[in-house]
């Protein structure tokens, strides 16, 4: 591919990869940790995936007790998505512009200030909803600005064929974090209670500053124009976008993956009401665990698959798999038969999200890189969220379980009718 051999100048030497044989080659796939520049972003991510998941509980925890109204707590969710797409197409096109290096530090930084903000103002006991909607905003925003120039130099610590290993190695952090990050939320609250979840969050980024700190540096690559990150530069990146067919169409897979089958809108309902005999807190939970527990599974077996060279078939299939997932999901009776079938639908979500990430990552060039992770950023934001509307509405009409099944009917049809008319997907490959 071009792009990896305008990239290969900046990526440190080969190391050598020894063969895998027996169950190492089903495992997860760890090469890029021998490379020690990833293996600092990667290992910083594994502390932050945890302590940004306190905040995310905390927040609404806070809001709730404040107003005692559910209504509030989603009103600040919007709060935070609409800086969060905002600053995620801006930060795409400043990280083709400046050194990543030096905006992740800069992001990370404004993060960590703004964990220390919740805390204070928790810890003072200020009880303003006003003041949590704000701070929320800006966290979102800086974490906007943060995600595309993040995602986005992976493609400079490793190599090409690497990529989708890389992937699953961030993604299974990430989906640990959101398992482990709310269970250890709720055991901590009594505890020591939840101003502290903030301050926790807050020195776990310290060590994601430390970590970016010690990474190379990521300038634009040499013959790169030099230009300012402006509405024209995030219009360029749209166009770009359509002008690749790939990359397109890498977008439509997750969109409609997740808009038309992202079924947790209809998870209370369905725990108060399909699955009540086996306890609505013990349905809830369950279901709400089951996508990511399967996405980490996933990612701890990612040797079964990260080696695999045609990424537009995986992706393809991956989203069937997923469709047909949610269909099981939505016909069964059983609990325990129901949470298998959310597992099953993580782990392809893991693969997708592997090769959707490796594709967005080979087939652009350098200098477009931070502002096709910017769109990501953006449509794995708001897909869940179109979602939640969607599901929620078929949900009233149509009953919780038929909504369901037919939302992942939909999933396989559309995939599979979209693939068989635009070849470009079939055919990518690395």
């Amino acid at each position: 591919m071009d792009a990896s051999e305008s990239t290969t100048e900046e990526r440190e030497p080969e190391p050598q990869t020894p063969r895998r044989r027996g169950r190492r080659r089903w495992a997860m796939d760890t090469r890029p940790l021998r490379r020690p520049a990833y293996r600092r972003l990667w290992g910083s991510t594994i502390v932050t995936a945890v302590g940004s998941q306190l905040t995310a509980v905390a927040v609404p925890k806070q809001i709730y007790d404040i107003t005692g109204s559910s209504a509030w707590v989603g009103a600040a969710s919007l709060a935070g998505l609409v800086p969060l797409i905002v600053f995620a197409l801006w930060g795409g096109a400043i990280a083709d512009t400046m050194d990543r290096r030096k905006l992740l530090l800069i992001t990370n930084c404004g993060i960590a200030v703004t964990s220390v903000l919740f805390w204070l103002q928790a810890f003072a006991g200020l009880e303003s909803v006003a003041a949590l909607m704000l701070l929320l905003a800006v966290q979102q925003a800086f974490w906007g600005l943060n995600a595309p120039a993040r995602n986005a130099s992976i493609a400079r610590l490793v190599p090409e064929d690497e990529l989708p290993a890389a992937g699953a190695l961030g993604s299974t952090v990430m989906q640990t974090g959101q398992v482990a990050g709310p269970l250890l939320a709720g055991a901590l609250i009594p505890v020591i209670g939840l101003p502290e979840l903030y301050l926790i969050d807050a020195l776990a980024l310290c060590v994601t500053v430390w970590a970016v700190y010690r990474l190379p540096s990521l300038p634009p690559l040499a013959g790169t124009a030099v230009r300012r990150a402006g509405v024209k530069e995030i219009a360029a990146g749209f166009r770009y976008i359509s002008g690749h067919t790939v990359l397109l169409l890498s977008f439509l897979a997750d969109i409609i993956a997740m808009v038309l089958g992202m079924p947790r809108a209809l998870f209370p309902q369905l725990a108060s009401q399909t699955y009540a005999p086996y306890g609505e807190g013990l349905a809830l939970g369950l279901l709400f665990a089951a996508i990511p527990v399967g996405a980490v599974l996933g990612g701890l077996f990612s040797g079964t698959f990260s080696r695999a060279r045609r990424h537009g078939w995986m992706v393809i299939g991956a989203v069937v798999a997923w469709g047909v997932a949610i269909t099981g999901f939505g016909l069964s009776r059983s609990l325990w038969i129901a949470v298998a079938f959310l597992a099953l639908a993580g782990v392809a979500d893991m693969v997708s999200m592997v090769f959707r990430g490796a594709i967005l990552l080979s087939a652009a060039t350098d200098e477009m890189r931070g502002r096709m992770q910017g769109v990501f950023t953006v449509v794995v934001a708001g897909g869940p969220r179109l979602a939640d509307v969607l599901h929620g509405t078929a949900g009233s009409a149509f009953g919780p379980r038929t909504a369901v099944a037919g939302g992942g009917l939909l999933v396989v049809a559309v995939m599979l009718v979209l693939a068989a008319a635009v070849p470009a997907l079939r055919r990518y490959r690395v």
